[in-house]
């Protein structure tokens, strides 16, 4: 996103939209299609050390959440904190994070933040092979690409899971 911007990083006021995605990906001759994961680059990803500003960063637009997920790709990410633009209210949906609900909530879509995409945009890899392997947590923790492995019931299980996913929209 922030190369067919043409910048280093989207600034923080400057957001994401369905019409962004669609032809940043013509431009960069990549059709979307069912099952894909769709990471965006907003060049955020190089301000990790700099807290203050990596906070403050670019998000995704309702409209473009709801474009991806008529495209019905499996997961989403970015190099932000979070997917959404954050403080803002969306026109349509008269929430905030619209992305978490059109997404997670309405379609299932898993969506990944603080992906570091510096060096997939530095070698121009606009299609590649792309591995999710759950992170290593403690028994009572979530994760959303973790399968849980432990003795309590399936029932238990799903009730965690739905209060990690309620806990990602507050």
């Amino acid at each position: 996103m922030a190369k067919y911007r043409g910048v280093d990083a989207i600034a923080s006021d400057q957001h994401v939209t369905r019409a962004d995605l669609e032809a940043t990906a013509s431009q960069q001759e990549v059709t979307i299609r069912e099952g894909d994961v769709v990471l965006v680059r907003t060049g955020n990803g190089a301000r990790w050390k700099d807290p203050e500003v990596y906070l403050a960063s670019a998000g995704v637009r309702g409209d473009a959440s709801q474009w991806l997920a008529d495209q019905k790709v499996r997961a989403v990410g970015a190099d932000n904190v979070a997917w959404d633009v954050l403080n803002e209210v969306d026109p349509e949906l008269h929430v905030t994070l619209p992305g978490h609900i059109i997404l997670l909530v309405r379609h299932g879509i898993h969506i990944l933040e603080n992906v570091f995409l510096e060096d997939l945009a530095r070698d121009q890899r606009h299609e590649f092979l792309f591995v999710c392997l759950p992170s290593k947590f403690k028994e009572e923790q979530v994760h959303p690409f973790a399968r849980s492995r432990s003795r309590r019931s399936k029932k238990a299980r799903k009730l965690e899971m739905q209060s990690a996913t309620r806990n990602c929209i507050r």
